[in-house]
């Protein structure tokens, strides 16, 4: 999936300043890790809404969507898909 491949790359670059021994999987919780911290999310979400082109309201901004690779990734696909109604 390519969404996880460009977060992977953005918190990389952006939150373990380019590391090349940054271990961590999709899974791992970004705050109980200590990958970003609160101020972080707000520059994760800026990326997401600029790369991928969706926009994330205040009442989105929780855990479920945002604290993982995957549930970040998952939280992209579901907003990307159109809406039926």
């Amino acid at each position: 999936m390519e969404s996880k491949k460009l977060i992977r790359e953005f918190i990389v670059t952006n939150f373990l300043f380019g590391s090349k021994d940054a271990k961590f999987s999709d899974d791992d919780s970004f705050l109980e890790t200590s990958i970003i911290d609160s101020t972080g999310m707000l520059e994760l979400v800026a990326f997401v809404e600029t790369s991928f082109g969706i926009e994330v309201a205040d009442t989105e901004l929780v855990p479920e969507n945002l604290d993982s690779i995957n549930k970040l990734a998952g939280f992209i696909e579901k907003k990307k898909v159109p809406s039926t109604s």
